[in-house]
């Protein structure tokens, strides 16, 4: 009886396991995070951070794998699939918000990188 119920509950771990990895096979949690970031971005209060979390965006959207990813600046997307843009998201959308997020992250001017930022974060919603 214990034999079976253990197995049970491996067969169903392994299922659910196995559920949960489609469910962010169209990138949609990484858009959210990456906004989210974005949003950060856009309201922190100096120039490191405001660059910090659009490499956040940056890494979110192109994933491990993809042109442009730090791993150095972190990933808070770890898990979530493979970047938004390989997990098949909008990739205008996409696109316009890396460029935004891209140009903040080269531009040191505190006003300019924020308003990049906010623009990337309105283009991920």
């Amino acid at each position: 009886m214990i034999g079976r119920l253990m197995l049970s509950a491996a067969g169903i771990a392994a299922l659910i396991g196995f559920g949960a990895v489609p469910a962010f096979a169209d990138g949609g949690q990484e858009v959210a995070t990456a906004a989210t970031h974005a949003g950060m971005a856009a309201s922190a209060s100096d120039i490191k951070m405001v660059h910090m979390h659009l490499h956040h965006v940056v890494n979110c959207i192109v994933g491990p794998s993809g042109d442009g990813f730090d791993k150095a600046a972190g990933n808070p997307c770890d898990g979530q699939g493979n970047g938004a843009m390989a997990d098949g998201g909008d990739k205008m959308k996409l696109g316009d918000a890396l460029a935004k997020a891209k140009a903040g992250i080269a531009n040191d001017d505190l006003a300019a990188s924020k308003k990049a930022a906010g623009e990337a974060q309105a283009a991920l919603k």
